[in-house]
């Protein structure tokens, strides 16, 4: 499972440094690779295993509502594989890059089936965001249902 948050930097040409931590999970299910994606304004990376299920479940769902088809075509339609090199770094898609605004700082965020690139500002951005909604009774809530 990917845990924890590391800061770093993307470089010019679009690498960015895979922490240990998140190449021990990769390695232990699809050695060298990730899938990634956008969503929520950052990227998801997956490994193969985790993204062959995620694919399977779409399958089943898609073609049974309008927004679950254009979900699909957005989602799965805005996916690469990229490989993780002898320095530990992934080069990043341009077009991915552009719909995450990565340019200098980053963060990787592990959240259990897979992490998530952010942009610092961004990132900052949804702290700040999540700090506030947790004001809010039916967040709250929410969590507490999960024992916390």
């Amino acid at each position: 499972m990917f845990r924890g948050s590391s800061f770093h930097t993307i470089d010019v040409k679009g690498r960015i440094i895979i922490p240990a931590r998140f190449r021990e999970v990769i390695n232990a299910d699809s050695p060298e690779s990730i899938m990634v994606s956008g969503m929520d304004s950052c990227l998801f990376g997956y490994t193969f295993g985790e993204w062959s299920k995620i694919e399977d479940r779409i399958l089943s769902l898609a073609e049974k509502s309008e927004n679950m088809r254009r979900f699909r075509r957005v989602f799965i339609g805005g996916a690469f594989g990229v490989t993780i090199d002898k320095q530990d770094r992934v080069l990043i898609p341009p077009a991915l890059r552009m719909y995450a605004n990565l340019d200098k700082e980053i963060v990787l965020v592990g959240v259990l089936d897979h992490f998530e690139i952010w942009a610092r500002e961004s990132w900052e951005s949804e702290n700040l965001n999540m700090e506030q909604d947790l004001r809010k009774e039916e967040v709250r809530n929410e969590i507490a249902r999960l024992g916390l």
